[in-house]
């Protein structure tokens, strides 16, 4: 593969497209590390260029050159850093790539057209669509859904199988479906699929684990009885084990990072063990406007600056002022003092300044366009005197995603078991555990969802939903 091809390869897997000049000037910049069969000058370029949180996805001259004089100005000294950058990378929501999946072809494939915010009604309805695409093929799969290719009688007794909705006015007996819960009249509730949709009874069903909400996706079993599909039985779609699915979609840049190589993820992993004395740090409501917060994160930092190794990378989640930064709040030049005096806090521990990264996640509460998800990054306005003092700070978005070496970490920022617990259908089973908690986990896992909350309790930006989505199930998950 020619250069040219393997940089809007590489550009493209992260979200990025190349106008001509920025391309020339990338190229320019490849010519210089002739030994770099692998691309490693690229990725490093990629990585800084994410941080610099782009106001958009096209790639020119302009906006790549400063980064190249960046690296090209570094001394030997920056080969450290360089190891580092490849180490961990920081994936923003709004650049990670988008996949539907084709039932006919029976593969993912990749939207490669730019994504407006402000999308059409029918993105509306293709949130849902694509939502049950993606559970019904990895159901599918399952042992217990899965059909045998010989044996009908096998599969008939040993093997359930769903049920189209439409089919069941022409079909008797108990059936298995899966569908979206839905609202379709006040205080009447239906089950959707592709073919038609159904008015559910689940009052005397047994369900599972989790909290069955409008707009979760559930297989059920029952039997329609005066126009009625009465559920005998319901839970979510079984989950399937990450290198099950990484196995069966092997090629796709789920997680947002581009693609590696076997060799790479090789050498990744021998990199993490290696890594054991690596740490995160992971904080949350730094209220910048009290005092008493501020003091003890400058103890926190300060028990860090003795440290050795220090902290690869301090994760700062808001919500970044005590009172929420909606149309009334009117004190937004004192949050961007805040926010300097912080980087000047920040800035007074120098092992702290020159060897870990700090990201900066926003709450729902913090200031930007709006409520709806995903949130973009903390506006530039409120972090720039931040950013003097603390160059290598990252304002993603929320939710956002983190690569550790082989390890995918989401982050996001909600009180989810609030939301969840206050719109669930049915009281949820204590049969297996009682802990809210584990209810929870078991929703977004088994849902591939980070937030599967009806559209009026949780808005949701339609064309960017997949930044939510937990599939491939990553590693781990801070909320």
């Amino acid at each position: 593969m020619s250069m040219r091809k393997k940089i809007q390869k590489k550009f493209k897997t992260r979200g990025y497209s190349l106008k001509i000049d920025g391309l020339n000037s990338i190229l320019a910049f490849a010519d210089k590390f002739p030994g770099d069969d692998e691309g490693e000058a690229i990725d490093l370029l990629l990585d800084h260029l994410q941080m610099e949180n782009l106001n958009s996805s096209v790639v020119d001259a302009e906006s790549v050159q400063g980064v190249i004089n960046l690296l090209l100005g570094a001394n030997d000294a920056a080969e450290e850093p360089t190891s580092n950058a490849s180490s961990l990378a920081v994936i923003d929501a709004f650049l990670v790539p988008k996949y539907r999946y084709d039932s006919v072809r029976k593969q993912f494939i990749e939207h490669t057209s730019s994504l407006p915010v402000h999308g059409e009604a029918s993105s509306k309805t293709e949130v849902y669509r694509e939502r049950f695409m993606l559970l019904l093929q990895r159901t599918s799969r399952a042992d217990l859904f899965s059909r045998p290719a010989y044996d009908a009688e096998k599969s008939q007794f040993e093997n359930c199988e769903i049920s189209p909705i439409q089919s069941l006015v022409v079909q008797i007996g108990r059936k298995w479906v899966m569908g979206v819960i839905s609202q379709l009249e006040d205080g009447h509730f239906y089950l959707e699929d592709l073919s038609a949709s159904v008015e559910i009874d689940m009052s005397k069903a047994k369900i599972t684990t989790g909290f069955f909400t409008e707009n979760t996706i559930i297989l059920a079993e029952g039997e329609m009885q005066n126009g009625i599909f009465q559920v005998t039985t319901c839970g979510f779609p079984p989950l399937e084990d990450r290198d099950k699915t990484l196995n069966t979609h092997s090629g796709y840049d789920f997680f947002g990072n581009g693609m590696v190589t076997t060799e790479e993820k090789n050498r990744l992993a021998e990199l993490e063990k290696q890594a054991v004395d690596d740490t995160f740090v992971i904080l949350s409501d730094i209220w910048l406007d009290d005092e008493e917060v501020l003091g003890k994160l400058e103890k926190v930092l300060d028990g860090f600056e003795s440290v050795e190794p220090v902290p690869s990378l301090f994760v700062f989640m808001g919500n970044f002022c005590s009172r929420p930064c909606n149309l009334s709040f009117d004190s937004y030049s004192t949050l961007r003092k805040q926010f300097g005096k912080l980087g000047r806090m920040i800035g007074n521990y120098s092992r702290l300044k020159e060897s870990s990264r700090f990201l900066f996640i926003p709450g729902p509460d913090d200031a930007g366009p709006s409520t709806v998800l995903p949130r973009c990054g903390l506006p530039n306005y409120l972090t720039e005197e931040l950013r003097d003092v603390i160059p290598n700070a990252i304002f993603s978005s929320n939710p956002c995603r983190v690569k550790f070496y082989n390890q995918e970490i989401v982050f996001f920022r909600k009180d989810l078991l609030y939301q969840m617990r206050r719109s669930c259908l049915i009281t949820p089973s204590a049969e297996e555990t009682d802990d809210p908690f584990h209810h929870l986990v078991y929703t977004i896992t088994h849902q591939s969802h980070l937030c599967p909350l009806p559209l009026m309790v949780q808005p949701i930006i339609w064309n960017y939903d997949h930044p939510l989505r937990l599939y491939p199930t990553p590693h781990t998950v801070y909320s």
